[in-house]
């Protein structure tokens, strides 16, 4: 059995990339995130954030008029002054100019400006274009850390440098913004097999990025990180580490296993700690194992969580994803089809770019328990009576490591459990 691959470069829903600076901005503590563009920028940001009256958020809109785009402004001195009332305001540690569309359309020199204006004010200034012309809203974070990885420092000046020595292995950095709770999760973990992380990318203060030399190790724990995988290879040289993302307990088993093997160190207990979080997660099985679901894709985590819900005994019809980076993912690819092996059944449909159009015909005609799909289309579908889920939440919920697996199960069981109490509660008044 093979995975079958489809294209359909049709009409899909997902986020504006610029909704990174929501958690980004938040990870990242010293940080300011500017993000150039329009009205409509202004006003998603504003919907998708939901700023508080007294919140004093470390992000702002450089909103861009008729002046800009006619090139009747100088580009130069307009950001000069608002980086200076942002300096003077906030005093960030860096400063992040968030591209969009529009500055992609007018060819807004940000990356020729903002060498100069660092030297001027002398604060760090990061261009990243995370604009609407990617294919999902997680890829804003992918472009932020790219950028991210050109800054990392080849040498640290506080420690010595016969420090990596001291490691019993060659120096990792891990890839992808994670809350903190989770980055201790998984640093307890590697940890525990004697690994040593030597660092985070990001980091929560800037200064705190981590030291990249040539053949150190890198690995990510989020599926759409491609574009910072490959700045890694190319620009630092480094060496990644080609795994399964740390999501579900396989997963995280898989993931931990494979920098084991890499690194030369003999795995010790995951067998007996898996077992043990699959144990955990009975009561949430019993109540999908035989069910069905359906990705309508948008997030990129979609393989990811699809291999876990297979291995929950779950059946999965199609799993459609905005865009397919099969060489960053080939390690998750392998691991879903040995994970529908063992489970014996049928491989599922992945469509890249899917047509949410088609989608909805195959949804009609399959009747899936469950739909994982963009906000864009729950409403529509609950109205047809089909359970859904959306897929936001998976980017906001703490989803990797051994122990929030049940975070995960927990999201998908919730409007299977609401319905069949609605229905238990509907037949005890009517009986």
């Amino acid at each position: 059995m093979n995975l079958t691959f489809e294209c359909e470069t049709g009409n899909y829903h997902t986020f504006c990339p610029i909704s990174c600076v929501s958690w980004l901005y938040q990870k990242i503590e010293d940080s300011f995130f500017l993000v150039i563009g329009t009205k409509t920028c202004g006003y998603f940001l504003q919907n998708a954030m939901g700023v508080m009256i007294f919140a004093e958020p470390r992000y702002a809109m450089a909103e861009l008029e008729e002046g800009d785009i006619s090139a009747q402004l100088n580009d130069y001195e307009e950001l000069k002054r608002l980086c200076l009332k942002i300096k003077k305001d906030r005093n960030p540690g860096v400063i992040f100019w968030i591209g969009t569309c529009t500055t992609e359309i007018i060819k807004m020199d940000l990356e020729g400006i903002a060498p100069k204006l660092e030297a001027d004010i002398r604060i760090p200034i990061i261009v990243a274009r995370a604009n609407g012309l990617d294919y999902a809203f997680t890829q804003g974070e992918d472009t932020v850390l790219a950028a991210m990885a050109q800054r990392c420092p080849d040498k640290n000046l506080n420690i010595p440098s016969n420090n990596s020595e001291k490691l019993a292995h060659r120096p990792l950095v891990i890839f992808g913004s994670v809350p903190d709770t989770v980055v201790q999760q998984l640093t307890n973990e590697l940890s525990s097999q004697n690994i040593t992380i030597t660092g985070w990318l990001p980091a929560s203060r800037y200064a705190e990025l981590p030291v990249i030399k040539e053949n150190y190790y890198v690995i990510g724990v989020n599926p759409f990180l491609s574009r910072t995988a490959t700045t890694l290879m190319r620009r630092r040289k480094a060496k990644l580490i080609g795994a399964p993302f740390p999501i579900g307990p396989d997963g995280t088993r898989a993931w931990i296993e494979k920098i084991c093997s890499v690194v030369k160190i003999n795995p010790v207990g995951l067998e007996n700690r898996e077992r043990a979080i699959w144990n955990n997660l009975e009561e949430y099985i019993k109540l999908i194992k035989g069910k069905s679901v359906f990705f309508m894709g948008d997030n990129l985590l979609e393989i990811s969580l699809a291999r876990f819900l297979i291995r929950c005994g779950m059946i999965v019809y199609e799993i459609g994803i905005p865009y397919m980076d099969k060489r960053y993912q080939g390690a998750e690819l392998e691991l879903l089809q040995k994970t529908c092996i063992d489970m014996k059944i049928k491989m599922p449909k992945i469509v890249e770019k899917p047509d949410n159009h088609n989608q909805l015909d195959r949804i009609r005609d399959l009747k899936p328990d469950l739909v994982i799909t963009g906000m864009a289309h729950a409403n529509p579908l609950e109205a047809r009576g089909i359970n859904t889920k959306w897929s936001v939440e998976f980017t906001f919920a703490h989803i990797h490591g051994f122990t929030n697996a049940q975070d995960i199960l927990e999201l998908v069981t919730r409007p299977l459990r609401r319905n069949s109490n609605l229905a238990a509660s509907y037949n005890e008044a009517y009986r």
